[in-house]
Formats: structure tokens, C-alpha cells, sequence
């Protein structure tokens, strides 16, 4: 008798088979990884990038107000800066010589400045104010600077100091054409650059600038305590003269007026 063969069950013969769609796919998953990685590695590049980005902004932005704030000190210092007057630091703080515009003072100043005056045109020395040093600080004409303080010892002892009044900056040799009168404690007396045709001061001039980039410099012995040294100082363009022509137009000049104790007693 011959017998039915036997079925296998169905989970047998499925444990038996091994198709391919039933192994793991281990290239898809090296792809996925792969994917992912170069995924993170490119956010993390253009994260990068952004920040580089921002950062070179950034700078751009601090150069451009870096050259900005230069030209700017570069332009006041030009146009508004036109005399400047100083005294050592060190003498301020230690014998007490500072700066007023004013005989009464309520604190001590290292640095005073003067205002400007715009597109100043040349005028004669004989139409200046016959009480120009009369009026304390700035009082500027339409072509005249002017500007009148006060050197003061404020310390404890007698000292003596010098001053020197400096071209600190010239442009297009408007010098050549500039009259500087300082008046000492009422005291007059003009400067001018030397004649450019040769030796010897301007007629309207009472010296010659001591150099190229010297005014004048003066020098007080047994300055008390208390003691006070009033000084105007006014700038022009002397139309008299010969060196005032077209050429120096739209030129600059800035001067400075600095003082320094010699000694103290």
C-alpha cells in the first residue's frame, strides 16, 4: 500500500527558504549612514560659513567706523581745532599752573580750545577791534580768530615757565600770508612769517616767526601763587601782504600755544 507523502507545514517550510528580499540589506543601510553623515557634515559647513559670513560683516562694519571716526578727527581737527591752548599735565597736577578762560575758576583745565571761523578771507591788521583782548575767551570776528585766557598758578609755590606758540599743521603755505598778534597782560605784539623775497620781517610785523614752525616763545620768571598772566591771541590772513594770493585758498592752518614750568621754589 503505498502512503500519501507527508506535508511540511507552512513556518517549516518557511524557516527552510531563504529568499533574498528576506536578508538584510546591508548596502541600503551603509547608503542611509552615508547620507546622514555627509547631511551633517554639510549643515555643519554652512553653519560655518554663516558664522564666517557674520564675523566678516562685522569687521567690515568695525573698518568702515574705524576710517570713519579717523577722517572725522582728521576733519575736526582741521576745521575746528584752529588753536589749541595746553599746559604739561604733570605741571597741573603737581605745582597747580592750569587754564581759564576767565580770572575766576571753579576747576583746573589742561587744554582749552578756541572756535573756528569758516571760509575766513584776508583783511587788513588796521580793522581788528581796538579792544580785542578785552573779551574773555572766544571772540571771533567774521575773518579774525581771537581768543583770550588765562595762565594761573593755582599751587603753593613760585614757579617759573615757558611758553611756546607752534604751527602744528599748514596746508597750501597759507602761512605764508598769516599775522599772529599776542597780547601779553595788555602787552602787543604782531609776527608774521620772514619776508619770502628775502631776509627781514613784514613791515606790519612787530618780529619775524622764530622758525619755520615757531611763532614766538616767551618766558616769565617768579610766577606766585594767586598770580595770574591773561594772553590774547589773534589770527588773520594780512591782505597787505605780498604772499596773500589766489593760491592759498581753501588752505588750513592749526596752531598751538603750550606751557611748562622751568622751575619751582
Amino acid at each position: 500500500m503505498i502512503g500519501k507523502k507527508k506535508k511540511k507545514n507552512a513556518p517549516e517550510a518557511a524557516e527552510n527558504q531563504t529568499p533574498e528580499n528576506a536578508l538584510p540589506d546591508t548596502r541600503d543601510g551603509e547608503a542611509r549612514l552615508r547620507d546622514v553623515l555627509e547631511l551633517r557634515r554639510t549643515a555643519k559647513e554652512v553653519k560655518r560659513y554663516v558664522v564666517l559670513m557674520r564675523v566678516l560683516s562685522l569687521l567690515v562694519v568695525l573698518l568702515i567706523a574705524i576710517v570713519a571716526v579717523a577722517y572725522a578727527i582728521s576733519y575736526f581737527y582741521d576745521q575746528f581745532g584752529s588753536f589749541t591752548v595746553r599746559v604739561n599735565k604733570y605741571d597741573m597736577i603737581n605745582q597747580g599752573l592750569t587754564l581759564s578762560e576767565t580770572p575766576e575758576y571753579s576747576k583746573t583745565n589742561a587744554v582749552l580750545n578756541a572756535d573756528i571761523v569758516y571760509d575766513m578771507t584776508n583783511i587788513s591788521g588796521e580793522d581788528l577791534p581796538p579792544n580785542i583782548d578785552k573779551i574773555n575767551g572766544s571772540h571771533n570776528g567774521e575773518n579774525y580768530i581771537a581768543y583770550t585766557f588765562y595762565l594761573i598758578n593755582s599751587g603753593d609755590d613760585t614757579i617759573s615757565y615757558e611758553g611756546e606758540l607752534v604751527i602744528e599743521s599748514v596746508s597750501k603755505h597759507v602761512d605764508e600770508a598769516v599775522r599772529v598778534a599776542v597780547y601779553t597782560n595788555g602787552e602787543k605784539k604782531v609776527y608774521g612769517k620772514t619776508k619770502s623775497s628775502g631776509g627781514g620781517k613784514e613791515s606790519d610785523c612787530d618780529e619775524e616767526f622764530a622758525s619755520s614752525t615757531k611763532v614766538m616763545q616767551t618766558f616769565k620768571e617768579g610766577f606766585k601763587p594767586n598770580d595770574k598772566d591773561k594772553y590774547t591771541i589773534v589770527i588773520w590772513l594780512e591782505g597787505n601782504d605780498p604772499d596773500c594770493i589766489d593760491d592759498i585758498i581753501g588752505g588750513t592752518i592749526k596752531l598751538g600755544m603750550d606751557f611748562k614750568i622751568t622751575e619751582s621754589t
